[in-house]
């Protein structure tokens, strides 16, 4: 990239949803360039994520992020399935342990059906005791058999490469720092030297908020949100994902356990708001929490069988002041698509968002 590049469409970020961009653009006959600030795609928001592919249990009815999640996971699984991309239906319980969460939990399931998540029935103990025997003192659950966990960074390799076969180009080690809509092109200032493009869609994650307002758009805010994971070693076998039910208000979905592909076991993540958006640090100072966390989701279980395991940071738009979830914001600007605080469902809704984009265009 030298001078100044034309280019039909730029797309700001190579995460899961950049990449998903990408490849559906490119296929579609565009003329595609990525700008990635990192060194490799899907090395920030989407490498710092629990891998589920979700069912799309927890978002009301016709929003945004209900519609991509479940389409998303349809497309999803297809895509892995086509690609070789390394993934698992495993299935996630969403578990009561009390008579209040059991109401909670009916409530969740009406929740469900509505916004159409596919296959999530309410069953007894006996149920849930078949599934997971050494899940002690379970009332009722959720059974969602279509929640799964896939290799992100196999995912994100693979919407790479299909970009790349169709003609996309990828500029790895580029950050944007200016941009400004210029009457008809929009004209952006990169560490490798100015571009000129018909038209930007902005991916940027973390920095979604600030690459719009550079577009002249008017974007809600990112709030930063952090959440951190410990692993955790047990002679326990479970074969589902385990969830609890989620409290009323709560910025997430309470400590979980989730399996990766080679089988061990992660607790989290918790939500934390934080002021920077690139905060990685360790937090190991947690476990104690997590441990209680841990215990209540699953039983008895020593502190020293948690370790640290990292964090993420989301883009909420949902302030830490605010009683309720915001949903995601995909929106045209002159010359721009903006995606805007996709955090969770993001992954799986990932394709989907793609064929939004490809709409707005």
């Amino acid at each position: 990239m030298t001078g100044v590049d034309q280019v039909d469409v730029v797309v700001v970020g190579a995460g899961v949803v950049g990449c998903a961009v990408a490849s559906t653009l490119a296929r579609r006959g565009h003329e595609v360039l990525v700008l990635e600030r990192e060194a490799k795609e899907g090395t920030g928001v989407s490498s710092r994520n629990s891998g589920v592919i979700h069912s799309g249990l927890y978002y009301p009815p016709a929003s945004l992020k209900a519609e991509t999640c479940l389409r998303g996971q349809e497309l999803l699984y297809s895509w892995c399935a086509a690609h070789g991309v390394s993934h698992a239906r495993l299935g996630k319980l969403v578990i009561a342990r009390t008579a209040d969460e059991e109401v909670a939990l009916q409530a969740l399931a009406a929740d469900a059906d509505a916004a159409g998540a596919r296959g999530c029935v309410l069953v007894g103990a006996a149920a849930v005791r078949a599934r997971e025997p050494e899940l002690p003192d379970v009332r009722a659950a959720l059974w969602c058999p279509n929640t799964g966990i896939v290799d992100v960074h196999g995912l994100c390799a693979s919407l790479r490469a299909d970009a790349e076969a169709h003609g996309a180009v990828f500029g790895v080690r580029t950050r944007v720092f200016a941009a400004e809509v210029a009457g008809s092109a929009v004209a952006l200032q990169t560490t490798r030297g100015p571009i000129s493009a018909a038209r930007v869609v902005n991916a940027a994650g973390l920095h979604a908020d600030e690459l719009a307002t550079m577009l002249g758009a008017e974007s809600p805010r990112i709030f930063p949100c952090r959440g951190d994971y410990f692993s955790l070693k047990t002679r326990a076998r479970y074969r589902h994902l385990i969830y609890p039910v989620r409290a009323r208000g709560a910025a997430g979905l309470g400590v979980h356990l989730t399996l990766d592909l080679a089988g061990a076991y992660r607790l989290g993540p918790d939500v934390t708001y934080v002021e920077a958006r690139d905060d990685f640090g360790p937090a190991a100072h947690k476990r104690a929490a997590f441990h209680r966390a841990a215990c209540a989701l699953l039983g008895p279980i020593a502190e020293d069988q948690l370790a640290y395991d990292g964090c993420g940071i989301r883009p909420k738009l949902r302030g830490p002041d605010e009683p309720a979830e915001r949903d995601f914001a995909v929106f045209a600007s002159p010359g721009c698509v903006h995606l805007v605080g996709i955090e969770s469902p993001g992954l799986t809704a990932a394709l989907a968002l793609a064929e939004r984009v490809s709409a707005l265009l």
